[in-house]
Order: C-alpha cells, then sequence, then structure tokens
C-alpha cells in the first residue's frame, strides 16, 4: 500500500470477467473514474456489513446468496451450514440462473449474534459470489 497525504494507494486483483462487468456498470451509471466506484462500492460494503455487525435482539429478513454450483463440495458445504443454523431459518428458496450460477434466498428469523454467524459462514465459502442482507430489527 502507497500512502499520499489524502489517499492509499492499492492494488486489487480480480477476474477479467468481473472487471468486465464492473466497468459496464460504472460507465452505464456515469462514473468517470474506477477509483470513485470502487470508493462507493467499498463505503456500501462496509455500512451493509457494520450495520449487520452491530445490531442485537431480534431480527427478521432474507440472506441472498449467488453461487456457483459447480464448485465442488460447495452446494454440500452450504447446506452443512444451513442444517447448522436450523434454529434462525424459516425457508429457503433456490433458483437456477444459468448453468452454473445458483441464487438461494434464506428467510432468517433470530437473534442478530446468531444471524450474523450465519452470513458470516455462508459468505466465506469458495465459489459464492454474493451474499446480499437485508435484515431488519424487530
Amino acid at each position: 500500500m502507497v500512502k499520499t497525504e489524502k489517499v492509499a494507494r492499492v492494488s486489487v486483483t480480480l477476474p477479467p470477467e468481473l472487471l468486465e462487468d464492473f466497468d459496464e456498470v460504472i460507465r452505464k451509471m456515469g462514473y468517470e473514474n474506477r477509483s470513485k466506484a470502487v470508493q462507493d462500492a467499498v463505503r456500501l460494503f462496509i455500512s451493509e456489513r457494520r450495520w449487520l455487525q452491530e445490531e442485537k435482539g431480534p431480527q427478521a429478513g432474507v440472506l441472498m446468496l449467488l453461487y456457483d454450483h459447480e464448485v465442488r463440495g460447495l452446494e454440500d458445504a452450504l447446506t452443512d451450514v444451513q442444517h447448522n443454523y436450523s434454529n434462525v431459518i424459516s425457508s429457503t428458496m433456490h433458483i437456477h440462473l444459468t448453468e452454473r450460477d445458483c441464487l438461494e434466498a434464506i428467510a432468517v428469523k433470530g437473534d442478530a449474534s446468531e444471524i450474523r454467524k450465519l452470513s458470516d459462514e455462508l459468505s466465506s465459502k469458495r465459489g459464492v459470489k454474493l451474499l446480499k442482507t437485508m435484515i431488519i430489527s424487530l
């Protein structure tokens, strides 16, 4: 990391298709450069995760999970994690998006700390492309 007076310069490694998609989206949105778009994306990630990390007590919501079902062992690992959190999972819906990609909507209700642990375990699995959390306090 190279630091200047007001910014820190970092290097990020991305798969080519992710970078192409990112560039296409930010171009359509009118961003003039990647740096501003990356800053906004990081801020959004931090605000979502911080909110979930700081909440306490009863919560309800949905975890949206996008993953590559062809990654070896991933589906079994995701199933095992979900079985370990049956106390907070109310329901799941599985949608086949493409030949490789699947979307799961996992309805949750329970203590914030348990939902947080579930979310962290799911998102850390190799082959999980995205986990979006939409949670409300009860």
